[in-house]
């Protein structure tokens, strides 16, 4: 069953509290944004020496380079910009483009994020020259934790960090993970608010919204 129009906008108005599927909705399971006690970072928390240290180890690429001045899409990605996990320059979100991107949201406490990882990790060993694959660490209360996931997981590719959760409202969302599929114009051409199962649905999703087939 569909969420009603009005349960997503009381999600996206609850921009400070967990808001998650109810259970029984179709091809979703219960899931909130974090734990119930925890509370997210500051902006700057994301990048300390520890933190760079932890990133380092890990093998996590540089964010990538985009042009602050790039003005949002109406149905691109949103005119926000986050940091970079770990260190690194901040990343504008409206001005990535140039590459079909997956975009996957998620944080260290989230066991379905765990589950799937590994997935985006191979997806971006498999397809780096073809598809850009970028992480945002979600209102982690734990960044290192985060990155200590991310070398348990083997995911090296870029990951930013929305500490404030400045992409929350704009991208309605309302559980982790979360995955944004995003062409090389910067039209968003796919939202799934959902875990993937395997890396042949992961593959999947990326030839059904980019057009990319592996």
């Amino acid at each position: 069953m569909r969420r009603s129009a009005a349960a997503l906008v009381a999600c996206v108005l609850l921009a400070l509290t967990a808001c998650a599927p109810t259970a029984g909705e179709e091809g979703t399971a219960p899931r909130t944004l974090g734990p119930p006690s925890a509370g997210a970072p500051a902006a700057g928390a994301v990048d300390t020496p520890a933190l760079r240290r932890l990133k380092q180890q890990a093998d996590i690429a540089a964010c990538p380079g985009t042009d602050p001045s790039a003005g949002a899409l109406t149905d691109g990605l949103p005119a926000v910009s986050l940091p970079c996990l770990g260190g690194g320059r901040p990343v504008a979100l409206a001005g990535l483009r140039g590459t079909p991107m997956v975009v996957n949201f998620w944080a260290s406490w989230c066991t379905s994020c765990r589950e799937e990882l590994p997935y985006f990790a191979q997806l971006d060993e498999d397809a780096r020259d073809r598809v850009l694959v970028i992480g945002v660490d979600f209102a982690d209360p734990d960044p290192a934790a985060a990155l200590e996931l991310a070398a348990d997981t083997g995911i090296t590719y870029p990951q930013l960090a929305d500490p404030e959760s400045e992409s929350r409202i704009p991208l309605q969302l309302i559980g982790l993970p979360q995955t944004v599929f995003v062409d090389a114009e910067g039209h968003v051409t796919g939202i799934e608010r959902r875990s993937v199962a395997s890396y042949a649905e992961l593959v999947g999703l990326v030839d059904e919204h980019l057009g990319v087939s592996l």
